[in-house]
């Protein structure tokens, strides 16, 4: 049975079981073994190894009953038990019950009774302190001060307890019975007042703050408790401003109270508060003051620049003891300290900007002039120069002598980012000095002097100086610059559109002055555009003008109908030559000096009154066979020449010009079929006939039916 019960040893597998099993009875292992192997031996061993198994299962399963038995017996004794348990726990329960009552009476009557007693004591002790007071103050009428209270240094928290209270009766006391004694406790109240602030004094010297608090809610009852809160300001800010640099000095300072004072005082806030006060009315307004007044009426700039610099460090400074606790409304504390320092300075702030801004415009514009040894003309003005204007505009005669500037086109860069620079820094500070009602109508007004200066003044001079210096057509080698205007002032014109928007638009943008503001700037554009078209309708008359004279020059009768045609070179003649140089060099000075839309605009414009120049020129001579092919060259060679506007219009009206120019040459026979090719068979029969007519050998009668 031991060998059985090993057999049983966890984990019980059936398989092994029997595996050990066979392994241990004699004559049941591997036939391979040292035993030889016996079936019969290993059945017997098997069918007597299960009676046993029978037998041990009986033997446990009694076990089992018998231990179920006691376990059922011994769940009833427990439960019994639980029973009689509860049973005593409700027992206890009543009697717990019992006595909560009896406590709750207890206290009743306990806490009645304390009423009662301190109903008594009450005045008990208030009998007991006013006779105490009675007799401080019979002291103070014999006029010698006995108690130990009054003596010791070490009890002047009791005595200042006594002698506030003691003032406090005799402020009820008449004034001709007692005037002596009441003086007398006065005198004591004040000297106790000052003891106390002497020792909060020394305490903040020696850094003590427990002592400090200590003394300053002694104080709190007192009428001196202000003066003790102003030698804590006047102490803390010894040597707080070493460096130059106030605003950086008041900070640090705040924050190092900041994390002090609620340890020392009962209301911190309060204590705060008032040191930045000082703080402002004090230090930062003498420094203001300093600073701005000294420059006020000398130096506008200087004045203007101070007064920006130190409103915004001001304002920085506010924003940073924003973050401390100053009481309810911090904000408007702050802003009132503000205004408090500079609303001297702000009411006529805009008045000084303005005029200095003029000031200092006009100077910049009158060093310019000056650098050109150039006086200003007096332009426009007067009924008979606007009609002269008028006249010029729609005619384009030269009504007046031209000036000659000498290519000085009057317009600079410098200048002019001189000017958008003074008033970038008045936007600047226009947004941070003006009050926010007032904001849009001063950046107004500083937006009409950038106007007033820089359009008018500088851009719209420049453009009547350049209209008035441009020649006439009939000039010879007209220096023709107006170009160079157009296209400066092009340039000038997009940096004040991108201040317009950069730095003035924030400051309108949400009030009525945007529509004012944007309505200036357009009547502003259409008024320089008025005149730049003007110039370049004028230029492009004088560069037409500079053709002729090229041609008139230049070309010769002979050119088209020469006396030897055996020994004519087939190329374009030296007037085509020059005018198409002429021709290249305008249209690059154009594409250079004018942007987007507006170059393809005026070179088409160029390139109709060239191909005009061109036609009405063809048709002022006569052309021989060799000279109708001379003519041809010429054409082509124009033709060429319009190649470069890269306008298509321009190129078409060349194209149909070069297929007139074969009526000079084709013969009699074939000018039907000429003139009914693709270029030509739109066009009128007047103008076809008219090309015809220019050919040597024309004769009405012959070539009549040729044409027709």
């Amino acid at each position: 049975m031991a060998a059985t019960a090993e057999l049983f040893e966890e984990p019980f597998v059936a398989d092994e079981y029997i595996e050990r099993l066979a392994w241990r009875t004699p004559g049941g292992g591997s036939r391979g073994g040292v035993e030889s192997f016996d079936p019969k031996r290993l059945l017997e061993q098997f069918v007597n190894h299960i009676e046993e198994l029978k037998l041990m299962d009986e033997r446990i399963q009694r076990k089992v009953e018998k231990l179920e038995h006691q376990c059922q017996k011994e769940a009833k004794e427990f439960a019994r038990k639980v029973q009689e348990l509860q049973k005593s726990n409700q027992v206890a329960f009543q009697h717990f019950q019992e006595l909560d009552e009896h406590i709750s009476y207890v206290a009743t009557k306990v806490c009645h009774l304390g009423d009662q007693l301190e109903g008594v004591n009450t005045p008990r002790q208030r009998a007991v302190e006013a006779e105490k007071l009675m007799t401080y103050f019979n002291e103070f009428l014999d006029g010698e001060l006995r108690s130990d209270v009054f003596n010791n240094p070490e009890k002047i928290k009791e005595a200042a307890d006594i002698i506030q209270k003691l003032h406090l009766i005799a402020q009820e006391l008449p004034f001709d019975r007692f005037a002596e004694v009441k003086s007398k406790i006065a005198s004591k109240y004040h000297d106790l007042e000052h003891q106390l602030i002497q020792e909060f004094t020394s305490a903040q010297r020696r850094g003590e703050i427990s002592r400090m608090r200590e003394v300053a809610a002694v104080l709190l009852h007192f009428k001196g408790y202000s003066h003790c809160v102003d030698v804590y300001i006047n102490q803390c800010q010894e040597g707080a401003y070493l460096k130059y640099d106030i605003f950086e000095n008041s900070a640090v300072l705040c924050q190092r109270v900041n994390r002090e004072v609620g340890d020392v005082f009962s209301n911190p806030e309060i204590v705060l508060a008032k040191l930045i006060q000082n703080i402002f009315e004090v230090k930062i307004q003498s420094c203001v003051k300093e600073q701005l007044d000294e420059c006020r009426k000398s130096d506008a700039e200087q004045y203007l620049k101070s007064l920006y610099d130190l409103y915004t460090r001001t304002t920085g400074l506010s924003s940073r003891l924003m973050e401390f606790n100053l009481g309810t409304d911090k904000q408007t504390f702050l802003s009132k300290l503000i205004k408090s320092i500079f609303i001297s300075y702000l009411e006529n702030y805009i008045d000084v900007e303005t005029a200095y801004l003029r000031s200092r415009s006009s100077v910049i514009l009158q060093r310019y002039y000056d650098s050109k040894n150039h006086q200003k003309r007096p332009i426009g003005g007067g009924g008979i120069q606007d009609l002269k204007e008028r006249i010029r505009q729609r005619t384009n005669l030269p009504l007046g002598p031209s000036i000659d500037t000498h290519g000085e086109t009057f317009l600079s860069q410098e200048v002019v980012v001189n000017l958008l620079q003074e008033t970038k820094h008045a936007f600047e500070r226009c947004h941070k000095l003006s009050d926010p009602s007032d904001l849009p109508k001063n950046a107004f007004r500083i937006f009409s002097i950038l106007v007033d200066y820089l359009c008018m003044e500088h851009i719209d001079y420049a453009l009547e100086i350049g209209l008035v210096a441009i020649p006439s057509p009939d000039s010879k080698n007209a220096n023709l610059y107006f170009f160079d205007v157009v296209h400066q002032a092009n340039t000038i014109f997009h940096l004040f559109d991108k201040q317009f928007n950069d730095h003035l638009m924030p400051l309108i943008s949400s009030s009525p002055k945007l529509t004012e503001c944007l309505q200036k700037k357009k009547e502003i554009i259409e008024q320089m555009e008025v005149k730049l078209d003007t110039g370049i309708d004028r230029t492009v008359n004088c560069m037409v003008g500079q053709m002729k004279q090229i041609l008139a020059a230049e070309q010769k009768k002979t050119d088209f109908k020469p006396e030897d045609e055996n020994n004519v070179l087939i190329q374009y003649t030296t007037a085509c030559v020059k005018v198409c140089l002429y021709v290249r060099k305008q249209v690059e000075k154009i594409r250079n000096s004018m942007d987007g839309k507006n170059v393809d605009t005026v070179l088409m414009e160029l390139g109709v009154r060239f191909h005009r120049l061109i036609y009405e020129h063809l048709q002022q001579f006569s052309y021989s066979s060799m000279g109708g092919m001379l003519a041809i060259c010429d054409v082509a060679e124009y033709r060429r020449c319009a190649k470069d506007f890269k306008i298509p219009l321009v190129l078409q009206l060349f194209d149909t010009l070069h297929s007139l120019c074969n009526l000079l040459v084709v013969a009699p026979d074939n000018l039907k079929q000429v003139c009914s090719g693709e270029q030509l068979a739109n066009l009128d029969k007047n103008i076809l006939h008219s090309f015809v007519q220019l050919r040597a050998d024309y004769r009405p009668a012959r070539l009549a039916r040729h044409f027709s």
